[in-house]
């Protein structure tokens, strides 16, 4: 795994200056709501990619994916809703506690077990029980 991150951060200052004062006038005007024709169109892209196995395409439709999560973090930090470090804080939290049998408890289980113990867990979160 690799450990630069210095192309993530780039792309985050990238869209920061997208979205600044002196910015690109598309990307500042972009709302939550106007990206969701880019997202569904991305992913469209994702899967054409993975469907014809075409890797080299895929990679460019993963970073235009990555694009709009990031542009989305980003309109969210200007909106005082959330910043693109708690939405990372987030997924690794989740990641975590929904893999025990990794970071906890090192188990070696089953695929039928470990779907059990999936969805246990969304139960329980989605119950308040974290």
């Amino acid at each position: 795994m690799t450990t630069d991150n210095s192309g993530f951060l780039q792309l985050v200052q990238i869209i920061e200056a997208l979205r600044a004062e002196d910015g690109c006038p598309w990307d500042k005007k972009q709302t939550t709501q106007s990206l969701e024709k880019y997202l569904q169109e991305e992913f469209r892209e994702i899967i054409e990619a993975i469907e014809r196995r075409d890797h080299k395409n895929l990679c460019e439709e993963l970073g235009d994916f990555l694009y709009l999560i990031v542009m989305l973090a980003e309109i969210n930090r200007q909106d005082e809703k959330f910043t693109l470090q708690d939405v990372i804080t987030k997924i690794n939290e989740k990641l975590i506690r929904r893999h025990p049998h990794v970071f906890a408890e090192k188990k070696d289980l089953d695929e039928i077990t470990l779907r059990k113990q999936w969805q246990k867990i969304k139960e329980e979160e989605k119950h308040g029980k974290k």
